[in-house]
């Protein structure tokens, strides 16, 4: 029985990967700044599949947050089979208009405490010759984005260390997979302040549920970047044969406000 570690599983993508490997048979251990959620997820996914969840409750956006939840599960002798680093969060607004202190804590998020749980529970893994590492990227991740400007630098990181940490592991038996969704039916675009940009508003959007699904395959199968859905596949491909200024004024639209 395989057990994962999911950051950020209180709601949208995390929560539905907690479900979807908790179906499987799988424990879980979840980290979210709210707790009270995660116990609640908890109680319902042992009682519908008969499985171990173990909580942690942890703001991740603080430096040490990562080290903290790596000795936590040491110290209740755990061992992460997979981990899925779902938690970020993103922000809308011209850098000279936006709030320090928030940008500070995306980065330290997105890139710090996602790099951090990486090293940590890949050591273990390639001691033991297995394990899988899924991180959460997105299509943001392959173009700079005016008024997201932070954020698309933070997830093309993210992308970019995945595939590099992939090819370092590859002839460990560890796979590592950058999971690529676009717009997605969460709360993120609320948090973020996007509701009204021409990215969401008015559009259709897949259901956390479906990106989860897919992203779950691609850990499972190994696949190194995973990019859902077909039309963010070709926009996502194309942006490396259009020049660089035409990319990031077609994103500059995508992301103004109506």
């Amino acid at each position: 029985m395989t057990t994962a570690l999911i950051t950020g599983a209180s709601n949208g993508i995390g929560l539905e990967l907690a479900k979807i490997h908790a179906s499987k048979g799988g424990n879980l251990v979840l980290v979210a700044r709210n707790k009270s959620k995660l116990d609640e997820l908890k109680n319902e996914l042992e009682e519908q599949f008969n499985i171990s969840v173990y909580t942690i409750g942890k703001d991740l956006s603080e430096l040490n947050s990562a080290q903290e939840v790596y000795n936590e599960t040491k110290k209740q002798n755990i061992q992460v089979d997979y981990l899925i680093n779902n938690a970020g969060f993103g922000g809308f607004g011209m850098l000279d208009e936006t709030e320090w202190n928030k940008e500070l804590q995306m980065i330290n998020l997105n890139i710090t405490t996602l790099t951090l749980f990486t090293k940590l529970y890949v050591q273990d893994m390639v001691k033991r010759r297995s394990g899988k590492i899924m991180n959460v990227a997105s299509t943001a991740a392959f173009q700079p984005g005016p008024t997201m400007a932070v954020y698309c630098a933070t997830k093309s990181y993210v992308l970019s260390f995945t595939e590099a940490l992939s090819n370092e592991v590859s002839d460990k038996g560890i796979t590592i997979t950058a999971l690529c969704p676009g717009a997605t039916e969460t709360g993120f675009q609320a948090a973020g302040g996007l509701d009204e940009s021409e990215l969401f508003k008015g559009k259709k959007l897949p259901r956390a549920k479906d990106v989860a699904e897919y992203g779950y395959r691609a850990m499972m199968n190994g696949r190194t970047v995973a990019i859902h859905g077909f039309m963010n596949y070709i926009l996502s491909s194309s942006v490396s044969f259009m020049p660089r200024n035409l990319v990031v004024k077609v994103a500059r639209k995508m992301l103004d406000k109506k």
